[in-house]
C-alpha cells in the first residue's frame, strides 16, 4: 500500500434539515476517515487490499484507535469489510453486471432529485452548488487533482440530492458514486474534464430553477458516464 500524508484541513458540512454548507475544524477521526476515503476512492488502496491499520497511524502521526474508528465509518458505508483475525480490506472491484445495475438504479432516481432540487433547494444549497462547481472545475484540470475532484465531484451529488428534500436519495447513492469512482480510476477513465462539463451544465439548470433542463441534462450526464466506464472495462490491459 502505497501511502503519502495528507495534510489536514477544514471539512465540508452539509446541513441536511437546512441545505446549508459551512466548514469546521476535523477531528483525528475524521482525519483518518478522509484519508482513508481519498486513498480507496483513487484505488491507491486497491480493491480486495488489506488496510494495514498500524502502518496508516504512523503515516498519519496517530494512535490506531480513530484509524480504527474511521474504519468502522467505511465498514457500514461498504467500502471496507472485516475478516476475523485477519483484519480490514477493501471491498472488491465492481463487476459489470453490478455497473449496469447502478447505473439502472442512477437513472431511476438522480434526474428526478435534479428536477426536485431546481424547485427546492435553498440559496445556501445554492451557495455551495456553485462553489463546489468551482472546486470541480479547478480539480479537473489539475493532472493531481484526481481525489479532489472525487471528493467535489460526491459534494455536488450530495447536494443535488439534499436540495431535492430527499434524504433517503444521497444515503442510498452515495456508496454507489463512491464505487464507482474506484472503478474509474482502476479502468484509467480520465474523463473529469468531460464530468465537469456535463455537471456544469446541470448546475447551471439548477440554478436557473429549471427541473425540465436540470433532470434532462442529468439522465444525459448518466448515460455518458456509463458508455464511458464500459467502454474502458471493455479495453484490454
Amino acid at each position: 500500500m502505497n501511502v503519502s500524508v495528507m495534510p489536514r484541513r477544514a471539512i465540508l458540512v452539509q446541513n441536511m434539515a437546512e441545505g446549508t454548507v459551512g466548514l469546521a475544524a476535523p477531528t483525528l477521526v475524521q482525519n483518518a476517515y478522509d484519508y482513508l476515503l481519498s486513498m480507496i476512492v483513487t484505488a491507491r488502496i486497491a480493491p480486495g487490499e488489506r488496510v494495514l491499520i498500524d502502518r496508516v497511524a504512523r503515516d498519519l502521526a496517530m494512535s490506531q484507535t480513530p484509524v480504527r474508528e474511521a474504519l468502522s465509518q467505511l465498514e457500514a458505508e461498504r467500502l471496507v469489510f472485516k475478516l476475523p483475525n485477519v483484519g480490514y480490506r477493501a471491498q472488491p472491484a465492481m463487476s459489470g453486471v453490478e455497473l449496469r445495475d447502478a447505473f439502472a438504479l442512477r437513472l431511476l432516481v438522480e434526474p428526478h432529485a435534479a428536477a426536485e432540487a431546481a424547485r427546492n433547494m435553498n440559496e445556501g444549497a445554492r451557495s455551495g452548488m456553485s462553489a463546489t462547481l468551482r472546486r470541480m472545475e479547478a480539480a479537473a484540470g489539475d493532472p493531481l487533482g484526481q481525489a479532489r475532484f472525487a471528493e467535489a465531484l460526491a459534494a455536488m451529488q450530495r447536494l443535488i440530492a439534499i436540495g431535492s428534500g430527499n434524504a433517503l436519495i444521497a444515503e442510498t447513492t452515495l456508496w454507489l458514486h463512491r464505487r464507482l469512482r474506484i472503478l474509474h480510476h482502476l479502468c484509467l477513465v480520465g474523463d473529469e474534464a468531460e464530468v465537469a462539463q456535463e455537471m456544469g451544465a446541470v448546475v447551471r439548470a439548477l440554478l436557473a430553477r429549471d427541473a425540465t433542463r436540470a433532470g434532462a441534462l442529468l439522465r444525459d450526464h448518466l448515460n455518458a458516464a456509463h458508455a464511458r466506464l464500459e467502454q474502458a472495462m471493455a479495453l484490454p490491459g
